[in-house]
């Protein structure tokens, strides 16, 4: 992973979350004792913004550093990974959330405001897809069932058009806005496609908005990040995918193993480096780098493997070395 340059237009409309959405307590600067490795305590803030799916991440990295550094406020938005980008590109923010790779024409806008970044690998996901608790005719599906419900133009609004087995139950539609890489991963490792989906469902870039929908619609369908589903197991049901091989679960040995194919996939940070001339953003980045193990189990988040967690480190090492 190379060191990258770039700059884009700001993505307005996505708020920055400090405590309400994710009870953040390195926003309120409380007395929590401690400091960084040398003791000094520090101030300031960090600016973050990006993926709805990486943001309860970032947030659980952002709380427990404060027990450290209670004086530095960490904000975490969630305008989309896309949303994200732009924003990042355009110097507002220090690091970006992405559950997705940066594309060619974000590359390039970093490039025009001389945005250095390394696209840090910080956690596995694997991507779910989950039906109303009430769903008992339905354990596994597909990839081709899938495809066939998401599809552009599909006319699929039934369960039982999905297999004759499956009940006369209206089916509704749950997913990612397309402001996320949430949406375009799951188009492209569904439909072939990013960007490919049927445009008749309830599109949101908060996560909670389709838990909300699904667990409210008995012949609901939609998708998002494991730690979603984690979150909530008591109203929810999470769908095995056949991705060739037999049906397979989301979990956390399939997706660090690459078995709950093709919907495991890594999340990211994308620290700007000249942010890292600032000490809070370079304690707050080497907290995050150094603790992402607890960080991601805190947060019921898939943990890196040992080999992610390598390149994870030696990622820090060369972006550091870029900002000097």
């Amino acid at each position: 992973m190379n060191a990258t340059s770039g700059s884009g237009k700001f993505a307005g409309g996505a708020a920055l979350v400090c405590a309400a959405a994710f009870s953040l307590s390195a926003c309120g600067g409380g007395d929590a004792g401690g400091g960084s490795g040398d003791g000094e305590q520090l101030s300031g803030t960090v600016k973050v913004d990006g993926s709805s799916t990486v943001a309860p991440l970032t947030t659980a990295a952002a709380e427990i550093f404060a027990e450290e550094q209670p004086k530095v406020r960490v904000t975490v938005g969630t305008s989309g990974t896309g949303g994200g980008f732009e924003k990042f590109c355009n110097g507002e923010t220090d690091i970006s959330d992405a559950s997705r790779p940066i594309k060619g024409e974000e590359k390039a806008a970093c490039e025009k405001r001389s945005i250095t970044y390394e696209d840090f690998k910080v956690a596995n996901d694997a991507l779910t897809v989950v039906v109303n608790k009430d769903a008992d005719w339905v354990d596994c599906l597909t990839v081709e069932q899938l495809k066939k419900i998401w599809e552009p133009k599909s006319k699929v609004n039934n369960w039982n058009q999905i297999d004759p087995k499956f009940p006369d139950q209206a089916l509704k539609l749950f997913g990612a806005g397309t402001d996320s890489g949430t949406f375009d991963y799951f188009t492209e490792a569904v439909n072939g496609e990013e960007g490919a989906s049927r445009t008749d469902y309830s599109p949101t870039e908060d996560d909670n908005v389709t838990v909300q929908g699904v667990a409210g619609s008995k012949g609901g369908l939609g998708y998002f990040g494991y730690s979603y589903f984690e979150e909530n197991t008591g109203k929810l049901k999470a769908l095995k995918v056949d991705g060739g091989k037999g049906c397979v679960a989301p979990g956390v040995e399939t997706a660090q193993s690459g078995e709950y194919a093709p919907l495991s996939r890594p999340l990211f940070i994308y620290p700007n480096a000249k942010s890292l001339d600032r000490e809070e953003v370079l304690s707050f980045v080497e907290y995050y780098v150094e603790n992402n193990k607890s960080i991601a189990e805190d947060a019921k988040f898939i943990p890196l493997n040992q080999k992610q967690e390598e390149q994870l480190k030696s990622d820090l090492d060369k972006l550091k070395a870029s900002a000097k």
